[in-house]
């Protein structure tokens, strides 16, 4: 099984769309979590879920920019059916969705924390969120947390101790595994719980390493 996230950065390097386009096929993953995407992105898989365009959003609801008709925060591409869709605390940032996979059944929950970046004042408060709805929604069944943590672990890239004490406890207390806790440079992971990864190898791998298609790497979990 492959799981992989990647941020495309508002897809603003959509003149390279198609060269974007093939990267993601190329990776083959089994489940694709992207960020800050776009529905004019539209990846080739069996099933796919989708937050509301931000062009949606009632009017009281907080935009810190403007945004094109057709973005959305967070996608989740698959050729796993569905079992089960997850109500999350913003609908607009954070997706979960049970899906039926070969090595059992397994909840996606993609997200941003922090979509103005870790330094902004409501950075604790809707990561807080984040974790209240893993927690709640962990309870159903294996969970993997894919997306933009806008945290890195292993060195001194982006982060707040804030925000790396809070993961790192939360995933311990839950008896989740941050896989990609150990890779340079990365604010962008994948977590899965203890129970699901039982007996299994993990590798992780990257793509877009020069940033030229977004400023975020991608990530890709390969399980055997």
């Amino acid at each position: 099984m492959k799981i992989a996230t990647w941020n495309i950065e508002r897809f603003k390097h959509r003149k390279y769309s198609q060269e974007m386009l093939n990267l993601c096929h190329s990776r083959k993953a089994d489940i694709m979590v992207l960020t800050e995407t776009d529905r004019e992105f539209n990846l080739d898989y069996t099933y796919a879920f989708h937050t509301p365009c931000l062009s949606e959003a009632p009017l009281y609801y907080p935009l810190p920019t403007t945004y094109r008709n057709s973005e959305n925060r967070v996608s989740i591409y698959t050729r796993y059916p569905c079992l089960e869709m997850y109500d999350t605390y913003d609908k607009f940032t954070s997706l979960s969705v049970k899906l039926k996979t070969e090595l059992g059944d397994l909840i996606i929950y993609g997200t941003i924390a922090g979509i103005t970046g870790n330094r902004s004042p409501s950075f604790n408060a809707e990561l807080k969120m984040i974790i209240n709805d893993i927690e709640r929604i962990s309870h159903k069944g294996n969970i993997c947390i894919c997306g933009d943590f806008n945290c890195s672990f292993i060195d001194n890239y982006y982060f707040t101790n804030y925000a790396k004490d809070t993961y790192l406890k939360f995933f311990s207390r839950n008896n989740i595994h941050l896989l990609t806790k150990d890779t340079l440079e990365c604010i962008d992971h994948i977590a899965i719980s203890d129970e699901f990864l039982r007996q299994k190898n993990s590798v992780v791998y990257e793509w877009n390493l020069d940033k030229s298609f977004s400023d975020h790497k991608g990530i890709i979990l390969e399980l055997r």
